[in-house]
């Protein structure tokens, strides 16, 4: 006999708990047990005010930032439709039933007024705590990157000498303190703490360091000054009116155009495959232009001296392998075919591997040998 389901919903007990619906075998009650996310509270005390109206507790906000990395999710809108749907989630951020979650337009303020040195601080704080579970090996370096889509239409490009003078009239009227203000919305907490330092005041101390920024010191900001050569850049002529950062980029097999970044990881070698750093750039920048500054950085921050650096031939520059084995580590990088020319250059496509001696052959510079021992015998 067929059964047929019928739709009815009784209240819920008094007495049933969101602790007893969460298998004791979920991934956020492990999650929960490994990992204390106390210390934020004290990491972003300085964003708050000693009075008003309670906000968001910050240890609840970095919770959803994981969720968003473990459950894939790109928008704080899905976010917390995700929250509201999962009672695992819900038991992980100590939301009860039916409490009321945080609403997403809340998360993008929090996100805003923390900035980018908070979340790179609470970054480091994470990675720190993997150095202390020991599950940083250290020894090798990958480095990869993926491109990301961001939240702009194709449509919303304009020539980059239009919008800039629209913006610049926009906030003429209101004022160059407006215009300020707009800028640095929330100060930034560690600035007094530069300030107190006995260099702050060195006029050509800062000269110097304003003509060696790098890709670290600027967030991952474009060089507009920067030639790639003949070809001339699309960014170099358009803005993004909605997302001024982003920049045109294909994605997909058919080459779809988009707006997006492009987001640069450097990975350790050991099993658990920790991220030791991150950068995000537009998507024009190759992934080979911020490598060695990456490198540097993470081997500095992390007190390493990694063996060897890993990556595909994206990364394999003769400025790049140059510096990597100067430095004492093995550069384990794909040359590209177009990372030299001329008679001294021999691509990988000219070399031809032979199963039975476990060898690869050059045939161009096995001809060049031969017609020089003719030359010789001649």
């Amino acid at each position: 006999m067929m059964g047929i389901k019928e739709r009815a919903f009784r209240p819920l007990p008094s007495n049933l708990s969101l602790e007893e619906l969460v298998p004791k075998d979920n991934f956020y009650r492990h999650l929960q047990a490994t990992l204390d996310l106390s210390f934020v509270r004290e990491l972003v005390r300085v964003c708050y005010a000693c009075s008003g109206r309670p906000s968001v507790d910050p240890v609840v906000f970095f919770r959803l930032q994981l969720v968003m990395f473990f459950e894939d999710i790109r928008s704080e809108r899905q976010l917390m439709e995700v929250a509201a749907d999962r009672l695992s989630i819900r038991w992980y951020l100590g939301y009860d039933l039916l409490e009321p979650l945080p609403d997403h337009s809340s998360l993008t303020r929090i996100r805003e007024r923390y900035g980018l040195e908070i979340f790179r601080r609470f970054f480091e704080r994470i990675v720190e705590e993997c150095f202390e579970a020991g599950l940083v090996w250290g020894e090798e370096l990958y480095f990869d990157s993926t491109k990301v889509k961001a939240d702009a239409d194709v449509d919303s490009l304009r020539s980059r000498s239009i919008a800039q003078n629209h913006l610049k009239e926009l906030f003429e009227e209101t004022g160059n303190q407006e215009i300020e203000d707009f800028a640095t919305p929330y100060p930034s907490p560690y600035e007094s703490a530069v300030e107190a330092l006995p260099t702050a005041g060195d006029e050509s101390l800062k000269e110097n360091n304003a003509r060696s920024e790098d890709w670290i010191s600027r967030d991952g900001r474009q060089e507009r000054a920067f030639s790639s050569g003949s070809r001339k850049r699309t960014a170099d002529r358009l803005v993004s009116t909605t997302d001024p950062d982003a920049t045109p980029m294909r994605l997909g097999s058919e080459g779809e155009t988009t707006l997006g970044y492009q987001a640069h990881y450097v990975v350790d070698g050991g099993k658990a495959r920790v991220i030791l750093n991150v950068l995000v750039t537009p998507s024009e920048v190759s992934e080979n232009r911020p490598m060695l500054e990456l490198l540097w950085r993470t081997a500095f921050r992390w007190r390493l001296l990694p063996h060897q650096v890993t990556g595909d031939a994206k990364y394999g520059t003769a400025e790049n392998v140059g510096a990597i084995e100067s430095a004492n580590i093995r550069a384990y990088v794909a040359l590209h075919e177009s990372g030299g020319k001329g008679e001294a250059f021999f691509g990988k496509g000219e070399f031809v591997y032979e199963i039975r001696r476990g060898t690869s052959t050059c045939a161009r510079r096995a001809r060049n040998c031969i017609g020089l021992v003719r030359a010789v015998r001649a």
